[in-house]
């Protein structure tokens, strides 16, 4: 059978499987949604992308990364072949996004139930439904009133760090920035939900910016940006949700005696990942491509203030046997980060009150780092979540100030903010500064490192895990 007659045969299926779904307004009052598949393929074969010649596919800054760490570019990172992308698009469907380190591609079809007419297509091993048109969505109101300066009761003249003093000195963070650690030369990526404003307000617009990039394939914008302008042509990642504003100003603001961030002198990838209109198990590949994105961008590290354990409608819920740091999708792409010489530095999550009380996923993932959040009383919060994983692994592995930690809304004021989406960029920036002053270790070891300073390292447990992390000790 000739390769044009597959084809053929395989455009009049799903065609087929389309036309017998119900229209927009059928005779059953049924209304269609738009649905995305996520396809997992057989093989990598046809691709034009070699092992040999990984600069096809990776920037120089990961080749070289990985170079520095002794790894070894492998099948995973090679793209999804074009081959079957083609054989895809020519059989009607549209393709959103593709992951090479699982080699699945998300496709657009107009209905679900055509799950038998897409295994149909060729190199297809397997299926699975991860988003569907919800039945509503309210557009997101946004705060207005952008801030372009601090109010003068926010300086505190006695401090260099201002409002961030305490959630930094309680690390030693300031001990490393003394020594001239201050993140230079290291790139973080923030994987988040939104950047509301970060383009706009004095303390950000400053900062070491690689690069920004939106992975969420349904766009949904507010009414409105901040400035009334229905129209804005600014990216969609600063005129939605400020939750990852305030967390990249834990980091990477830099206003001595106002707010100062732990690492003010790194770069930073602005990825937007999370859809926040709703819940869906998308967002895991979402997620995933923005992971894989930093890695071929050569991000060292990697803040993930997202996570996930529920879904809408429950479709797709995880449960407790699955967190093993292999088996949900999000964690089985955060478990490869180390291997590929990336830290990653994630919440533990804010389930502790709730009936889940166990961290979320990717938190659950291998060689990660996983932050709990403290009050100011050095007490586990009580929506911090817990551990250990479904294996026995400490979880959380270390703990910082997130109840509450003092950041910088989308506003442009400083406010106090309740979660460990904030603690963990507290640690993620001070992994920044330490991995400065070890360039020479792997990813595996400065996790390790991580671990071993911690107030809490000689008896962890699955409440504190490692403790509070000392990063002044690796100075002496």
């Amino acid at each position: 059978m000739t390769r044009k007659y597959i084809l053929k045969v395989i455009i009049i299926v799903i065609a087929a499987a389309f036309s017998a779904m119900p229209s927009a307004a059928d005779d059953n009052g049924k209304t269609r949604k738009d649905c995305i598949y996520r396809l997992t393929l057989n093989d990598k074969k046809g691709t034009r992308h070699r092992l040999d010649k990984p600069q096809t596919f990776l920037s120089k800054r990961a080749i070289e990364r990985r170079k520095r760490q002794n790894i070894q570019v492998d099948s995973t990172d090679l793209p999804v072949s074009e081959r079957y992308l083609k054989l895809l698009r020519k059989s009607g469907l549209k393709v959103v996004g593709t992951s090479r380190w699982h080699n699945t591609v998300l496709v657009l079809v107009p209905d679900s139930g055509v799950d038998n007419s897409l295994k149909a297509i060729e190199g297809v091993k397997d299926c699975r439904l991860v988003w569907q048109m919800p039945d509503s969505l309210i557009p997101e109101e946004n705060p207005k009133g952008l801030h372009v300066t601090f109010n003068k009761w926010d300086s505190l003249e006695t401090s260099h760090y201002g409002a961030t003093e305490e959630q930094t000195k309680l690390l030693n963070g300031h001990t490393l920035h003394n020594a001239g650690y201050r993140g230079k030369g290291m790139t973080i990526a923030v994987l988040d939900g939104g950047f509301l404003n970060t383009d706009l307000i004095p303390a950000l617009r400053n900062i070491r910016l690689a690069g920004e990039h939106d992975f969420v394939f349904h766009r949904t914008l507010t009414k409105s940006d901040e400035c009334g302008n229905a129209n804005n042509t600014r990216p969609a990642i600063y005129r939605n949700a400020d939750h990852g504003t305030k967390v990249l100003s834990v980091m990477a603001a830099n206003v001595p005696q106002v707010f100062v961030g732990t690492a003010p002198e790194a770069s930073f990838w602005l990825l937007r990942c999370e859809d926040i209109q709703t819940e869906m198990p998308i967002e895991e590949d979402y997620w995933t491509m923005a992971a894989e994105f930093a890695d071929s961008a050569g991000v060292d590290i990697i803040n993930s203030s997202v996570g996930y354990s529920e879904f809408d409608n429950h479709c797709g819920d995880h449960t407790y046997k699955e967190m093993d740091g292999k088996t949900a999708f999000i964690s089985q792409s955060a478990s490869m980060l180390a291997d590929k010489g990336i830290v990653m530095v994630c919440s533990a999550g804010n389930l502790g009150m709730g009936p889940w009380k166990k961290i979320g996923f990717p938190a659950d993932a291998e060689n990660v780092i996983a932050v709990g959040a403290l009050t100011p009383k050095l007490q586990n919060a009580a929506f911090s979540s817990v551990g250990p994983t479904q294996d026995g692994r400490i979880k959380p592995d270390v703990m910082a100030i997130g109840a509450p930690a003092n950041v910088i809304s989308g506003r442009g004021t400083i406010i106090q903010s309740m979660g460990t989406s904030f603690a963990s960029p507290i640690v993620c920036g001070l992994v920044a500064c330490l991995w400065q002053s070890r360039q020479d270790l792997t990813a595996h070891q400065i996790i390790e490192m991580v671990r071993k300073c911690g107030n809490n390292r000689n008896n962890p447990d699955n409440i504190f895990g490692y403790g509070i992390p000392d990063f002044s000790i690796y100075l002496f």
